[in-house]
């Protein structure tokens, strides 16, 4: 059963090192139609090797009037802050298109 385990976890290790930029930083800021998600992510190489490149991907809040009063409970698409012309259902989609266009995973 030990070794199942150990297996699925490598397994599992493997799958996401196919994706392997990593987290810097991830922030919530402002409020109302200000609020914002952000998230820097650093960028890897082919070898596996931490880049110096980093992307940086936002999502701001969507807001709604309704009967005069103001209301930001959901989220617009996630951007790449350095080419926002694309929208992104999730931030891993934005993570991974990002480094791939510096050349990188």
């Amino acid at each position: 059963m030990r070794k199942v385990l150990i297996s699925f976890l490598c397994l599992g290790s493997l799958a996401f090192a196919a994706n392997a930029y990593q987290v810097g930083t991830a922030k919530e800021l402002g409020s109302g139609e200000a609020k914002n998600q952000n998230m820097t992510i650093q960028c890897t190489s082919d070898t596996g090797a931490i880049s110096s490149e980093s992307c940086i991907v936002r999502r701001y809040a969507k807001c709604s009037t309704i009967n005069d009063k103001q209301t930001c409970n959901e989220w617009k698409p996630w951007k790449n802050v350095h080419a926002p012309q694309t929208d992104f259902a999730t931030w891993r989609e934005a993570a991974e298109a990002c480094c791939r266009q510096k050349g990188l995973r």
